[in-house]
């Protein structure tokens, strides 16, 4: 996990001279959220007209809006957890849409590409369990923050396809869907070894 910290910590220098102009400007944190979430709204719009390589770009600065607005909150002092349940939930939103445009991407494909609707399907499905999985073993006081296939990586290769197109796009969502669910897997093996294997669990 220490060279996606490194990246993380250097993707933050990099945007310092960003966050200092929106604190100058008096931007809040709440804004660039907001602002990223409907910036996703849009491009999944986009990319379910066809336009990838719009889409690509589109998804590029709403993810930077997502590393913007904690780095900001943090400048600030900011930091609320009404903050970070609109910034989990916007995250959530963001892929939500994506896929929901692929998915319409492909239908209008002649003749229509079932089998990447099913595979979009499947990495929507895995992309929201993975994530589920993280943040309720988290809220029963359980790091979870293990898995081949994190958000980060998710979008960045969702970004890859989308610019290529064509087959790697299709390449893409295939590889995002078992690595999805793969680490769903790796999530709830991670928890169960982590609990008494006889403990009684609450309701789900």
């Amino acid at each position: 996990m220490s060279g996606k910290t490194d990246i993380k910590e250097r993707l933050r220098g990099l945007l310092s001279p960003v966050i200092a102009l929106c604190v100058y400007a008096g931007i809040t944190p709440m804004g660039i959220t907001l602002f990223g979430v409907f910036l996703s709204l849009v491009g999944g719009w986009v990319v379910g007209m066809g336009r990838l390589g719009t889409g690509a770009v589109i998804l590029i600065i709403s993810g930077l809006s997502d590393a913007i607005d904690g780095s900001l909150a943090r400048s600030q002092g900011k930091s609320t957890t009404l903050g970070a349940f609109i910034d989990s939930t916007g995250d959530r939103v963001s892929e939500l849409v994506y896929f929901i445009g692929l998915v319409f991407y492909f239908m209008g494909k002649t003749p229509v590409h079932n089998l990447m609707i099913f595979f979009s399907m499947v990495a929507l499905a895995g992309s929201f369990l993975t994530s589920y999985a993280r943040a309720r073993a988290e809220g029963l006081g359980l790091d979870c923050s293990v898995g081949v296939l994190e958000r980060p990586e998710r979008v960045a290769l969702l970004v890859f396809g989308l610019v290529f197109g064509g087959i790697v796009l299709e390449v893409v969502i295939v590889v995002i869907a078992v690595l999805s669910v793969l680490t769903f897997i790796q999530r709830v093996k991670h928890v169960w070894n982590l609990t008494a294997p006889g403990e009684n669990g609450g309701d789900c």
